[in-house]
Formats: C-alpha cells, structure tokens, sequence
C-alpha cells in the first residue's frame, strides 16, 4: 500500500519532510482546508466519540514503530525500515523509509489505530460522501467499472477493479511480481478480467499526466499496451517522456500530443480519484476482487485464494 513515494498518509502544502524525501499529499480535487495534525485531531475526536476512542494506556515510541513496520511490511512484502519516533501528545509521528524515502506515518499512543489519511474537509456539495467501507474490512457491492480498459475477457466471472497511480513504487511491485502471474493463469484463460482506474497522489509529481498518457493511448485502442510501458519506466513519466512512450507503443504522435497537451482526460482521471474515495481507497494500490478489497501490493498467492474462492462459489 498506500506509498513513500507512496504510502496512503498524508501532509499538506509547505510541511516538508526531512532528508529530502518527498512532500506527501492527497490529490485535491477539492480545497482542503487543513494539514495533516488538524486531521488526525478530528479522527481522534470522531474516535472518542463514537465510542472507539484511545484506551489509558500507552505504549514507547520503539513499540509503535516496530507495529507500523511490521503492519506495512505485511502490505508491502518487506522492504519497510523504522527511523525515528517523534512524541506528538496523542499520537506518535514514526519515520519509516522504504526505497530510499523516508516517510512520516502515525499511530495512535495506544497502538490500536494507523492514522492514514488526509480526509477532504470542505463545504463543496461535490465533496464524496464518507463510504461504509473506509476501512475496506469486507465486500464492497456495486464498484463501478466505468468506461475504463479491460484487460481480458469481458464476460469474465470474475473482475479485479485495480485503483493505482503510475508513480507509485508499490504499484509497480505489483505490477512486476504479481500482474504477469495473474495474467498468464487467470486474465488468458477467461476467470479474471481486470479493470484499471486511476487514483494518481499529489505527492507523485507526474502520475496525474502518466494517469491522463494511458487514457490517450485508450483513445486509439493500447491503453494496457502504454500501461506496461509507464510501469516499465517509473522514472521516466515527465511530459517528453510520455510522449517517446507513446511513438516506442506506435501511437500516432499528434494524436497522443494534442490530447495530452490539452488536458482532455483530466475530468477522466478526476471521476477515478473521486469514485475510489467513495468506495473508501486511501492509497494505492487498492483492489476489488468482486468487490472484495486487497490493500497493497499483495503476493500472487493472496490473489490466487481470493479468485478461487470466488470461483468455487
């Protein structure tokens, strides 16, 4: 999950981030109001108030970092180092570096609750509404799948609705260590077609316009064909880039630059972003195996026991 470049937590605007890692923010389609701690005090007081509040008692700041590591080394398949802790009253802000980002993640002093996300605090009627499954703990029913691609058969019983950004390192772990394993047992033998939509994080400097490359190269019939390509290139996804992908996948030129250029799929991307948030993704990668939520970047084996369960219903 959720992204270091990529985890699903998340500050605002000028707050940085020691040892020249990366500012980490939500996509905002709307106008957030406030930084990460003033959310994370309306979660604590949403908390006390429905009755799930923090407990008396508290655990050392080592402890909460040897919880969040191991709980994201559980999402991500390793790779996850505790730093540093920082004592912030009611929660502890723990660094953790993955590929070479340090991270700044929270968790509540009692270890009971990973504060994850940013949530959009705005007076805009356009605003999603909170989902029944923000904590995406069972089956979401009716996931759209919109007018996105589809890799495999369309008939297929079963459908993995993949929310994911281009820059994202865990999205590109799944893309190299799992996707193809998924492909060659499942998508080409017709049980599982997959349907790639778009949840591009502002603290990813390019996937808004990677996000808006794929669904152009959709326009003239390769969208998966430039999906594998900006996976293969993650740190290659600037605007010229984009458009040398876009000749390397045979695309016409002018096409691909006049729509990219223009901004045409942004309100595309944007009904992505917003349609996730509905179903309660906080951060990427996020999928629905018939509507049952995987959180990161799973192994095959997490994917193989869920299709065959739904399979063999």
């Amino acid at each position: 999950m959720k992204e270091n470049k990529d985890f699903s937590w998340y500050k605002k605007n000028d707050v940085k981030i020691d040892n020249d890692s990366d500012v980490i923010k939500i996509k905002n389609p709307w106008k957030i109001a406030t930084i990460i701690l003033g959310v994370i005090i309306v979660i604590l007081l949403y908390m006390v108030i429905t009755n799930t509040g923090l407990s008396a008692s508290s655990i050392s700041g080592e402890n909460a970092g040897k919880i969040v590591t191991d709980f994201l080394n559980l999402q991500t398949g390793g790779g996850v180092n505790y730093i540093s802790h920082n004592d912030l009253g009611d929660i502890y802000e723990v660094t953790v570096s993955y590929e070479s980002q340090n991270v700044p993640v929270y968790i509540t002093k009692d270890g009971n609750y990973f504060v994850q996300v940013a949530i959009p605090l705005s007076d805009s009627p356009q605003s999603p509404q909170p989902s029944n499954n923000q904590e995406l703990n069972q089956r979401v029913e009716d996931i759209s799948q919109d007018d996105d691609a589809v890799k495999g058969d369309i008939n297929a019983p079963i459908t993995i609705i993949e929310f994911s950004d281009y820059e994202c390192p865990f999205c590109g772990r799944f893309f190299e260590q799992t996707l193809q394993l998924l492909d060659e047992k499942f998508i080409k033998t017709g049980k599982v077609k997959l349907v790639y939509r778009d949840f591009p994080l502002d603290i990813h400097p390019n996937a808004q316009k990677a996000a808006e490359a794929s669904e152009c190269a959709g326009e003239q019939g390769k969208y998966y064909e430039m999906h594998d390509k900006l996976f293969e290139n993650q740190n290659k996804l600037d605007i010229n880039s984009l458009k040398q992908h876009a000749k390397d996948v045979g695309l016409n030129s002018g096409d691909f630059n006049a729509c990219l250029d223009s901004g045409k799929m942004s309100d595309e991307v944007l009904k992505d972003f917003i349609d996730g948030q509905s179903y309660g993704v906080t951060g990427t990668p996020t999928f629905f195996v018939n509507g049952r939520p995987v959180l990161g970047a799973q192994p095959f084996s997490e994917f193989e026991k869920i299709i065959m369960e739904e399979l063999n219903k």
